[in-house]
C-alpha cells in the first residue's frame, strides 16, 4: 500500500459524520420524544402542566374564578351560585 493510503475510502467518513447526525436527529424526534410523553415528561406545553384538568374543575370552581377575574357582578354570582347549587 503506497504511503498516505491507509484509508481505503476517505469519503465514505467524510459522508458518514453528518449521515450519522440526521439520523440520531431522526431517532430522538421519532423514538425518544414520543416516550418522554407518554410518561408525562417534557416542556409544560406538551400536557398542559400547572394547569387543572378540566374534568376535576366543577362549574362552582369555574364561577367562582369569573367573579375572581371580575367578569361578572355580586348580584349575578350569587344568581348562578343558587342555580348551581339547586341543580
Amino acid at each position: 500500500m503506497p504511503p498516505g493510503e491507509w484509508w481505503p475510502m476517505p469519503w465514505f467518513g467524510m459522508m458518514m459524520a453528518p449521515l450519522m447526525m440526521v439520523i440520531f436527529i431522526v431517532v430522538a424526534f421519532v423514538v425518544v420524544i414520543p416516550l418522554m410523553r407518554s410518561f408525562g415528561m417534557g416542556p409544560p406545553w406538551w400536557h398542559g402542566h400547572n394547569m387543572p384538568p378540566s374534568s376535576q374543575r366543577t362549574p362552582l370552581d369555574i364561577l367562582n374564578e369569573r367573579f375572581a377575574r371580575g367578569d361578572i357582578d355580586k348580584a349575578e354570582y350569587e344568581e348562578k351560585r343558587r342555580f348551581i347549587s339547586q341543580g
